[in-house]
């Protein structure tokens, strides 16, 4: 059990109740720069429409802006973060602020430092980098990291650059006092499991669990996760979500997370109808996040609806052959036409040139 909290109390209550958090697209222009008016846009967006802060420079992001032809790291970190700062000084809030951390261990450190002196609280750290590593070598460059800045950490499904981890690996991980958090994103039921019984057995009730599942985000949501910890039931519940589908749809997601949390303090039996909109939700990701084509086209498909939506101009990515898949469009046509009520087509129109012009 961590003896002092890493986090100010108002950013770790927050963390704890549970929020929306996007994964922060990267706007660029068609040569491939980044579109400061646009990557404006889109943070003003996610906060206006309830967003309980950013995640900036994680895999949404590109983990390409960290190469040195691109130098984007730093100026997208800075640009959240001078977002959420204006925004939470305007309105009273207190967004969390979230750097994606990855690389080997010196590499790690260096965004950790970043992160810390531009004011970010916690670090989304990245193993991609050691999947060829023991464990015991991923928790040293773990505890090298926390020592800098407190830590999310993030099971990353391995279709886009993670590992498995065992439940070894995360009773251990629970271990590091400055852990805050952790996103659970290996789109697995196994290993979801593992992640948050590890927790339960751990016995810290100060770390959040996130859902990066975005093929299960619903039911990661409504679902009670008991164990049998030393002959007593322990419950540990995903209590919000860090999730690159909440990159579109934003304010309907706040909605959901709130609905969500009425269901599970209310006690009471899950609606029908939120089951239903579970299977869409799944439906309309597999669309955006191209599950079909092994999701190549996961970045580019976030672009395009942000793109319909007059917040992006292009779907560009940082790489020239990252685009949508084949069949992706009609796809991403399907899913907008069959469920509406998913998009924020409406509360984007209304707003979205304020957003460009900074108002």
């Amino acid at each position: 059990m961590a003896n002092s909290d890493p986090l100010p109390p108002p950013i770790a209550e927050a963390l704890r109740r549970g929020l929306v958090l996007p994964a922060l697209p990267l706007a660029l222009t068609a040569e491939r720069r980044l579109d400061e008016r646009r990557q404006h846009a889109l943070c003003r967006y996610y906060l206006a429409a309830g967003a309980g802060g950013l995640a900036a420079g994680v895999h949404t992001t590109q983990f390409a802006i960290r190469e040195p032809r691109y130098g984007l790291f730093r100026p997208l970190l800075a640009l959240a973060v001078e977002e959420m700062a204006r925004h939470d000084a305007s309105s009273g809030a207190t967004s969390v602020r979230i750097a994606g951390v990855c690389g080997k261990t010196v590499q790690a450190i260096a965004e950790a430092e970043l992160a810390r002196s531009l004011g970010y609280h916690a670090g989304l750290l990245s193993l991609a980098a050691l999947r060829d590593a023991e464990d015991k070598a991923r928790l040293e460059h773990c505890r090298a990291v926390a020592d800098v800045l407190p830590l999310i950490g993030f099971y990353l499904q391995p279709a886009v650059g993670g590992c498995p981890l065992s439940y070894r690996f995360w009773r251990e991980f629970l271990e590091i006092e400055r852990v805050v958090a952790i996103k659970i994103a290996p789109f697995n039921r196994y290993q979801t499991i593992d992640v948050v019984r590890a927790v339960a057995e751990s016995g810290r009730e100060d770390v959040a669990l996130y859902t990066g599942n975005d093929d299960h985000i619903i039911l990661d949501l409504l679902t009670p996760y008991r164990f049998n910890v030393e002959g007593r039931i322990v419950e540990r519940r995903i209590v919000g979500g860090l999730l690159g589908q909440w990159a579109v749809g934003t304010r309907k997601a706040v909605e959901l997370l709130d609905e969500c949390h009425a269901v599970v303090s209310g006690g009471g039996a899950v609606p029908a109808e939120l089951l239903r909109r579970a299977v869409e939700l799944t439906d309309a990701n597999a669309a955006v996040f191209d599950a079909a084509n092994g999701f190549g086209g996961c970045i580019a498909g976030i672009h395009e609806v942000l793109r319909r939506q007059g917040l992006l101009q292009g779907i560009w990515c940082l790489d020239p052959h990252e685009t949508l898949g084949p069949g992706q469009m009609a796809e991403i046509d399907r899913v907008c036409k069959a469920y509406p009520d998913l998009t924020d087509d409406a509360f984007v129109a209304e707003h979205h040139e304020d957003w460009l012009e900074g108002k």
